[in-house]
């Protein structure tokens, strides 16, 4: 009798027919991206960055989809990770989570004497803008402020696909992204340290090195008051920011930081 022939493995297929459609959920978090790419800044890049290089078949593409559509019922960025609600196909919703290893006080604390030590960092931090080279001063004290690789991103989700990033995740992943282009501080949050904390420390250390100054609450009566003759100062300058040097103290601050270093952010773009 002859050997009987072994039937042909069926090819693999990315579905699960027996949960059919994406149920459609009311009110859920839709990305207001609704072409092509998700993430405007260079922070939403280098986060996405390290998902694509994970992306297996179309869940990314199918992902982004999920992010449109609103299939994410909430989000939440929290110190080392990401969690999130997603409606699938189940009645039942997916649990997705997005992790990261947070930093410890003590680099926290290297972080932040770096950033006061800088009145560009400082000055910029202060008032509420994140500067694009913030990941030189991580990389200045040993830190990187992204991930490098999927090991330093654990991802998980109840879903039943076993790939990672499943679509799910890819949805949650590309919500993060806006926020992270609507609030750059959540990035460091998700690293351990929340806004007010980082602020916080960052007033106290520029209180140790920076000179006596006074609130600008205090003076504003008399701001626009002429106070007398303008000193003499130096000879010619090589850029605008020599200016600030040579200025003598204003005796005004703003949230700690005195009045010639938040205007050294101006003074560096009309030297450019």
């Amino acid at each position: 009798m002859p050997p009987r022939r072994r039937a042909p493995k069926e090819p693999f297929r990315e579905r699960f027919p027996e949960y059919g459609k994406r149920i459609a959920v009311e009110d859920g978090i839709a990305a207001k991206s609704r072409r092509g790419d998700i993430g405007e800044s260079w922070w939403s890049g280098r986060f996405l960055a390290v998902l694509q290089e994970l992306g297996v078949g179309g869940r990314l593409d199918r992902g982004k989809t999920y992010a449109r559509a609103g299939q994410v019922i909430d989000l939440a960025i929290e110190p080392g990770e990401v969690v999130a609600t997603v409606q699938g196909s189940r009645a039942e919703p997916y649990r997705a989570r997005i992790g990261i290893t947070t930093f410890a006080d003590e680099a926290w604390e290297a972080v932040e004497e770096a950033f006061a030590r800088d009145s560009w960092y400082a000055a910029s931090l202060l008032g509420g803008t994140v500067p694009d080279d913030l990941e030189d001063v991580f990389a200045a004290v040993g830190l990187s402020l992204f991930p490098t690789g999927a090991r330093e991103m654990p991802m998980d989700c109840s879903c039943p696909d076993w790939s990672v990033p499943c679509k799910h995740l890819a949805a949650v992943a590309y919500l993060v992204a806006e926020r992270f282009d609507d609030d750059p501080f959540l990035i460091l949050r998700w690293r351990g340290r929340d806004r007010a904390t980082l602020l916080a420390g960052l007033r106290d250390r520029r209180d140790d090195v920076g000179p006596a100054v006074t609130p600008l609450a205090d003076v504003l009566d008399r701001f626009w008051t002429a106070g007398g003759p303008l000193p003499e100062v130096g000879g010619p300058v090589s850029n605008s920011e020599e200016l600030l040097d040579q200025m003598p103290p204003l005796g005004v601050a703003l949230d700690g930081v005195d009045a010639r270093e938040l205007l050294r952010p101006l003074y560096r773009r009309f030297g450019a």
